[in-house]
């Protein structure tokens, strides 16, 4: 176990050494758009997610001949003060503290211009088979998550603003649109439509839960009791969920099913409702069961593996170290997704690929939130459960 705890303690030094060296800022996947060749697309929907995919896509790096330059990113910045906030709990060592309070405030003063309470975005438009999402506009996923960060700030600091911004936040996550069915309501993706899908829908759930243990506010659990009615009422019968309920949603994957569950853990521990205990061990038997190789390899989808992704990389670090309270299993392939990823991604300058292909062919190309954050904050929650 030390040979474990030095590996991955000597890794998380080289990343973070890494991302500090770059002021936090790099390339995402998916910024094509950002490219000076947009124009040619003619703002066409089909024709955006082209070139979006042929930058994300690319084993080689085409950003730089495409004119996208690395960016900031809000969720980027928000993983890396997560993960500087477990170390510093871990350790003691306030620069840890220290660094996580200056991301945070730099959030803060960055929340998405267009609303009044804190939420945050891309810093590129972006273009799915979901639709259009503008430069800023915010999404559900990374304002619960970097809600989140903000609670662990206020458990740390005993700050009360990092409370009231976890307050603004639920406000605007009630604020949004929901499906209202008889099974449950789903929060949506975005405000300006309803958009609903099954990770964000439980994220924004969990966030409302968490926070709902330092205010008192009905209200908060209310919502998050209906949210997660919705998606555990929709779960599969053998424990996975659809990525969403229409069918172009209709695919199961790796980190958003590490979302579903990471969400409805946060939510049962924080509102002690165990009505949903059935969902969330079954869909953690068909998370073991579905995304790795006996190598410690993580799959991006159940029936297939590649792309090998980080982000279903570091996100399976996550869960499993998450879970590890629950299920003795759960560590010790957490241990073996952690030693597969820093033995095959993680280059010798401290940063991990993006992806691996069929034949040995490896994406490197940095990015930042995907692969740096999200692996930095893994691989620090998964250090804490070994010490």
């Amino acid at each position: 176990m030390d040979n474990v705890k030095g590996k991955i303690q000597e890794s998380l030094k080289k990343l973070e050494k890494w991302v500090e060296d770059h002021n936090y800022k790099s390339y995402e996947p998916f910024d094509g758009l950002s490219s000076y060749f947009r124009p040619l697309t003619f703002y066409n929907q089909f024709l955006e997610r082209l070139l979006q995919q042929l930058v994300r896509q690319s084993p080689i790096n085409l950003r730089p001949l495409f004119g996208v330059k690395p960016q900031e990113s809000t969720k980027g910045k928000g993983y890396m003060a997560w993960g500087y906030l477990t170390m510093f709990k871990l350790t003691g060592d306030n620069s840890y503290k220290d660094k996580a309070l200056t991301l945070l405030d730099w959030l803060d003063k960055n929340k998405a211009p267009h609303y009044e309470k804190h939420s945050w975005g891309n810093h590129f438009d972006f273009t799915s088979r979901g639709g259009k999402l503008k430069k800023l506009e915010p999404i559900i996923v990374w304002t619960s998550l970097i809600g989140q960060v903000y609670l662990d700030a206020y458990e740390v600091s005993n700050d009360q603003k990092h409370l009231d911004i976890a307050r603004s936040i639920c406000d605007w996550i009630l604020a949004l649109p929901r499906e209202k069915t008889d099974s449950g309501d789903c929060l949506s993706y975005v405000a300006f439509s309803q958009r609903s899908i099954h990770n964000s829908n439980m994220l924004g759930a969990a966030m409302l839960a968490r926070t709902s243990k330092f205010i008192k506010d009905d209200e908060l659990k209310t919502v998050a009791q209906s949210a997660m009615q919705y998606s555990c009422s929709r779960q599969l019968s053998d424990g996975a969920w659809w990525y969403g309920e229409e069918d172009h949603f209709h695919w199961i994957d790796n980190f958003h099913t590490g979302y579903n569950l990471d969400s409805l853990k946060c939510y049962m521990e924080s509102t002690g409702d165990k009505q949903f205990e059935d969902n969330l061990l079954q869909g953690f038997e068909y998370f073991k069961k579905h995304f790795f190789e006996p190598s410690g390899r993580s799959k991006y989808y159940h029936d297939r593996t590649y792309p090998v992704d980080s982000q279903c990389i570091s996100q399976a670090i996550e869960t499993l170290a998450n879970f590890s309270s629950l299920d003795d299993s759960a560590l010790d392939l957490g241990i073996q997704a952690a030693n597969w990823a820093i033995d095959n991604m993680q280059d010798k300058k401290g940063y991990f690929y993006y992806r691996q292909y069929p034949l040995g062919i490896k994406a490197k190309t940095p990015m930042l939130h995907w692969a740096q954050a999200t692996t930095y904050k893994g691989l620090t929650l998964l250090f804490s459960k070994l010490k």
